[in-house]
């Protein structure tokens, strides 16, 4: 029997909008739903796990194309790319464990459906206006927004939770 590959729910917006403190609310959520989650974030800058001067870096400077550090508490796999293209998103979501959903920071040109995080009071310029992958808003200020997508309240977490599961097909257990 074929495995199911787990959906990918993206979470898209301008830098200092909210994404990360989303996330970050909306893991118990899924948790406290019966949905295991597993998240992607994207960097664009270089990503230091340990000081330079670690054994792990040491091995890495080495020559080393990976690199698996691991304690009773956690692990880490680091690859250095060299001249390598960076991974595509489907070649790291194969990388990790099995999970009911993969929530993605960033990939913003990849296809999969997002939501964008928009903070009005920042006045950066929203992408929901040009990225049509994004489905709804989630926004602090929906007044402020002029659009025929859907906006969720940026401090209701339940009910974005809700939108992501019937988005991508995901049964959760409700509360009560």
């Amino acid at each position: 029997m074929k495995s199911r590959k787990p959906p990918i729910f993206g979470i898209s917006g301008r830098s200092g909008q909210g994404k990360t403190t989303l996330i970050e609310a909306l893991i118990p959520w899924f948790g406290a739903h019966g949905v295991r989650v597993n998240v992607v974030k994207h960097s664009h800058h270089s990503i230091e796990l340990e000081p330079g001067h670690k054994d792990s870096a040491r091995f890495r400077r080495a020559g080393a194309g990976e690199v698996l550090i691991a304690s009773p508490y956690r692990y880490a796999i680091v690859r250095e790319l060299h001249d390598e293209a960076e991974p595509p998103l489907a070649e790291l979501v194969a990388r990790l464990s099995p999970a009911d959903l993969t929530i993605v920071e960033g990939f913003t040109r990849e296809s999969l459906p997002r939501l964008e995080v928009v903070r009005a009071a920042l006045s950066a310029e929203p992408l929901y206006k040009t990225d049509v992958a994004i489905l709804a808003i989630a926004a602090d200020n929906p007044a402020a927004l002029d659009t025929a997508l859907p906006i969720l309240p940026l401090d209701d977490i339940g009910i974005i939770g809700e939108f992501i599961c019937k988005t991508v097909g995901i049964n959760f257990k409700t509360s009560g």
